[in-house]
Order: C-alpha cells, then structure tokens, then sequence
C-alpha cells in the first residue's frame, strides 16, 4: 500500500522555509522602502519654489471740493483703506499748505455733518472714488487751552479789584470805610470756584483732540472776563452795602455755596472716572458718596451744582450783576443740559427716562 506523503515532512518543510524566506525577504524590503521614504519625508519635502503673488491693494481717490462754489480744490491719490480722515487732511496740508488739519471740515453732503477724524476712509467708499466737501473752520485752539484761558481771566481780574487799585477806586475813600467780612468771604468764594474750574481742567477732565474756533474763545472770554469786571466792581467798591439780613444771610449762602461746589467736583470726578474705566454702557450711578446722589433725580447734575452755586453767590452778596450773571448761567446750562439729557435718552433710556434734565419737575 502506498503510504500518503506527510506533509510535515523535511522536505516540505525546507519548501516552505524557502517560500517563506523570500516572502519575508521581498516584505523587509518594502518596510526598508517605507522607512527611507518617511527619513526623506522628515528631512523636508523637496517642494518647487512658489510662484510669487502680487498682491493687488486698492487705493482710493479722495477728490475734495469747495462747499461754497462746488469747484475741486485737489484731488488726494492713493489712499490706503486703513487710512483715516485725519490722514486725508494731513495730505491736503501737504498739497495745500495754507490750510493746517485742525482747521480743515469735511462733509460726505454739502449740507451734512461735518465727519470726525477718526473715520476710516474704507466706511466713507461707495467707489474708489470718494468726494469730500471742504470748509475752512478758521482758526482753531485745543480744549484744554479754551478752558484754561477762560478761567484763568476771572480768577486774575477779580484780585485786580480785590485789592483796590488806585487806577479803580478812590484811595481816600477806600482808606475810610471799612471793609464788611462778606467782601472778604466773596473773594474767597469767587476765587475757589475759578481754581477748582482750572484744576479740573488740568487733572479730571479729559478732553478729545478736538480743536474749536478761535472766535468761540474770544465769545467766551468776553462773556465771563466781562461780567467778572462788573460784579468785582461791585462787591469791592468802599460803598458796597452788606446783604439785607446780615450774618445769617450770609452765612446759610456761603454754606450752600460751599456744598455746590464739592458736589459739583464729585460729579465731574464720577463721570471723569466711568470715562476713564471705559464703562459707557450704563448711565452713572450713585455711589456712597452722598454728593452723587442727585444722580437718582437728574442726568447732568454738575449743571445743577453750578446753577447752586451762582445762586447762593446771588445771595450772599446780594448784588444785582451777580443775580443777572447767575441768571443766563441758569438759561445757557438748561440748554446745555437738555441736549445733554436728549443723547443720554437715546443711550440709557430705560434708565434716563424717569429724570428730568437739570432741575427736577421744571426742567
């Protein structure tokens, strides 16, 4: 009988050893591959060299046109997106030196708003080419410089008649008639308001770039250089009279007049610090300190605290150029206040609409 091969025969065994041993050979050579490829791959991808892209900016033409008689002034070219309509005014100075930045008013519209610096030119484009509309502001004077000039004038002019210059008042007169304590506590009074005013000026009040017309400083002047002439006349002349009521009249004034003013600096340093800290979201609200409280009644309280201020003064010396000046001070901070009040409206209303703007219930 023949006898079936076994398979696990020697023979076969070497067989398959042999089979085996090239299919394990021709599999190390694949990882061989594998493995040089992925070295190669590590060392860094041979790559051809990028074709180079030039990238495409688009400039705008900034044509700039008298709002007066619609004639082109200059045309400003190459204007980047990012660039600012403070930047445009800077190349039409360069273009046309007789016109300085600050003094240069661009509108979109000839009868629309005059555009801020800080708008980018991009927001303004409806092409690449953008017609602007020039107005000459005239000359132009800072902030700061504005109130600084305007305190500093009251504050000096008072003393010059506090003391009783020979060239103001007779000197024989002035050496006979005695000098009532309410001369001595106006000065005081007069002179804490106007520091107060330039300190805050210097260290709480934190004005824009801006600039404003030169004749707006001038008008102002004249207006509180003026009426501070008048009224100094007044209370310091040898014939000055004393309130009607004397001490207590006096007295209850001055304390008024004294608790107007530290409101009023609390005020201005609540709102200094909310535009400070960046929180313009929501309308300022009181603090602990009680001065800050009127802030649940009105929106401009800082008015409030001046119009006290000028009437307790009214008071206390109980002369009638100061009762007119305290008069259109009142008139001029209604004003001011009620369009202050119209933009807190639209900001904070929910918040706003309850109050009134400077006095509560008449304004």
């Amino acid at each position: 009988m023949l006898k079936r091969q076994n398979p696990s025969t020697p023979e076969h065994s070497k067989g398959l050893a042999a089979d085996g041993g090239a299919l394990s050979m021709s599999h190390n050579d694949s990882r061989s591959f594998f493995n040089l490829s992925q070295l190669v791959l590590s060392a860094g991808q041979i790559k051809p060299s990028p074709a180079l892209k030039h990238s495409k900016i688009t400039y705008f033409e900034v044509e700039i046109v008298d709002v007066q008689s619609k004639k082109q002034i200059c045309i400003v070219d190459k204007v980047p997106p990012s660039s600012t309509l403070l930047d445009v005014k800077h190349k039409f100075h360069k273009a046309c030196p007789q016109w300085y930045p600050s003094r240069v008013g661009l509108q979109l519209e000839r009868n629309g708003p005059f555009l801020k610096d800080s708008v980018s030119i991009q927001s303004l484009a409806v092409s690449s080419i953008i017609t602007l509309y020039f107005t000459d502001l005239g000359q132009q004077v800072g902030w700061t410089t504005f109130f600084l000039t305007e305190y500093t004038g009251p504050l000096l002019i008072y003393l010059l008649f506090y003391i009783r210059l020979s060239t103001i008042y007779d000197q024989v007169e002035s050496r006979k008639n005695f000098r009532h304590p309410v001369v001595h506590l106006a000065c005081f009074c007069h002179c804490l308001h106007y520091i107060r005013h330039l300190l805050e000026t210097l260290f709480v009040h934190k004005f824009s770039e801006g600039h404003t017309p030169l004749k707006n400083m001038i008008k102002g002047c004249a207006f509180y250089w003026g009426f501070t002439s008048w009224i100094a006349y007044y209370i310091n002349h040898p014939r000055y009279t004393p309130p009607s009521f004397g001490h207590k009249q006096v007295s209850y004034a001055a304390l008024a007049f004294l608790i107007c003013e530290a409101g009023n600096h609390f005020i201005n340093v609540a709102l200094a610090h909310q535009t400070n800290s960046g929180n313009r979201t929501c309308f300022p609200s009181p603090t602990y300190n009680p001065f800050t409280w009127l802030f649940l009644l009105v929106s401009c309280p800082n008015y409030t605290y001046e119009a006290g201020s000028w009437i307790s003064f009214t008071v206390m010396t109980q002369t009638l150029p100061v009762g007119i000046f305290a008069f259109l001070m009142v008139i001029q901070m209604s004003l001011w206040a009620q369009k202050k009040h119209k933009l807190y409206l639209k900001r904070f209303y929910p918040e706003v609409r309850r109050k009134a703007a400077m006095i509560p219930i008449i304004f």
